[in-house]
């Protein structure tokens, strides 16, 4: 043994000596006699502000520490994978979205909810909108995690430029009706393009608006029995559709454009419409947003189904294996109740609530004051969204946006990256199909034998 193994050797048994004694002294930071949860999150705004008031509004009053651990939204699902898989109890409390819920319930990973409602009266479950309650629950109908804000999606437009072109934007436009607007509202010798639509590659970036699309085009990613069907018709009409659409009267290297970009565009002007998150309302509704009060919002457009907006949610699951359950809940009900939503309104405005999870919120007058743009669309968007029945055919997995398994981060990532490819120009449509239909079989085959 080198000279610098022995010493790092001996400098670990030394910290093990430390650490049992730290814990038969009670001085373990673990020990489960202490009043602290550890909470891994999502680092987005809303997130952060929680961070900032849950000492003086929850910990005063609970006496319940809150260790919060964020991190970028790429790392914290490894993170929280990596700890709820192995149920080590490091964390409490984590972020999980409606993609994971079903599939960590199912392992045996989440600690069900059920009995903490049912005593928690004041939480009023009944208040949160159903598909989020459906999206977060198990096969066995426990719910497992609660939402701390939930989105759909719309397409947005801007009101003048329409009205200045003598354009009108159907009640519920089909996607037809938004190719012919955006070849109308395309003006590229004054850098304003029909539309705005993410072309970056990610199963949480482009994948997202595709597989809206995909699903109101009849197609869909496999059928009830696992079948891959990337190359099929329904499929194969939304690819050339949404690639199309955006290569025609997209923004210039589309290829390049995630959410961010196409937020940016709309409000540098340089877009007519855009199709994506409703939460993307609240920051062109800001006061400091120089297209505030000039847009529109209209549902997402459909072509063979009845609507097609997506739903999201982020939310507080419990680790199975947590000490600290009972606590874990008093904060998870604490952040996700109206009276937390009311505390944000107070601290940081309204139109920074975490909404789109309870009907109650959107009866508000301060919220309605705040949101009145886009409000309506928002809670009509999210209540008529169904991740159980999302298209026209069955399907083997819940999700709208996504097929819920986890195999569907690295397919949606590759299958976009091969699309993205086909905006850019460096491939057909049809092939980028082909090489898809290829990685979807491999997760087929993999489900069917089960």
């Amino acid at each position: 043994m080198s000279l610098l193994g022995g010493r790092a050797a001996r400098s670990a048994a030394a910290a093990v000596v430390l650490a049992g004694l730290l814990t038969a002294c009670g001085l373990d930071d673990d020990s489960p006699d202490e009043r602290v949860i550890r909470v891994l999150m999502v680092d987005n705004p809303q997130m952060l502000e929680l961070e900032k008031l849950t000492a003086r509004y929850f910990t005063k009053k609970t006496g319940i520490e809150v260790d919060f651990t964020p991190l970028p939204e790429n790392e914290v699902r490894k993170h929280i994978y990596r700890d709820f898989a192995n149920q080590s109890g490091r964390y409490d409390v984590a972020t999980v979205s409606n993609y994971e819920t079903r599939t960590y319930a199912d392992r045996g990973w989440l600690k069900p909810l059920d009995s903490y409602i049912a005593r928690d009266r004041a939480f009023n479950q009944s208040d949160i909108l159903l598909p989020l309650q459906l999206s977060l629950s198990g096969r066995d109908g426990k719910l497992y995690a609660e939402p701390f804000y939930g989105e759909s999606s719309f397409l947005m437009y801007r009101k003048d430029v329409f009205a200045q072109l003598g354009l009108k934007m159907p009640a519920d436009p089909t996607w037809q009706d938004v190719a012919e607007l955006a070849e109308k509202a395309d003006r590229p010798e004054t850098g304003m393009t029909g539309i705005c639509l993410r072309g970056l590659p990610g199963w949480g970036e482009m994948t997202a608006p595709f597989t809206t699309v995909v699903n109101t085009f009849g197609g869909t990613w496999f059928d009830e029995r696992w079948n891959a069907r990337l190359t099929s018709p329904g499929f194969r009409e939304a690819a050339e559709f949404y690639v199309g659409l955006v290569r025609r009267y997209g923004e210039p290297d589309a290829s390049r454009t995630g959410y961010a970009d196409c937020l940016s565009n709309m409000k540098r002007g340089k877009s007519a419409m855009w199709y994506d998150a409703t939460a993307g309302a609240g920051s062109l509704e800001a006061d400091t947003s120089p297209v505030k009060g000039k847009m529109g919002y209209v549902p997402a457009p459909v072509e063979k189904t009845r609507s097609s907006g997506w739903l999201y949610t982020w939310a507080w699951g419990i680790q199975k294996s947590s000490e600290k359950s009972d606590d874990a809940w008093k904060f998870i009900s604490w952040a996700s109740s109206k009276e937390y939503e009311a505390l944000v309104g107070r601290e940081f405005g309204w139109a920074n609530v975490p909404a789109g999870k309870r009907r109650s919120t959107f009866d508000r007058p301060e919220y309605k004051k705040a949101a009145g743009a886009f409000d309506e669309e928002t809670e009509k968007a999210i209540s008529n969204a169904d991740p159980r029945d999302p298209g026209v055919q069955e399907r083997p997995a819940p999700g709208i946006q996504f097929v819920g398994v986890p195999e569907f981060t690295t397919l949606g990532d590759k299958v976009s990256e091969e699309l993205s490819a086909a905006i850019a120009g460096e491939q057909s449509v049809g092939a980028a199909l082909r090489k898809g239909q290829r990685e979807a079989e491999k997760v087929g085959a993999e489900y069917r034998k089960r």
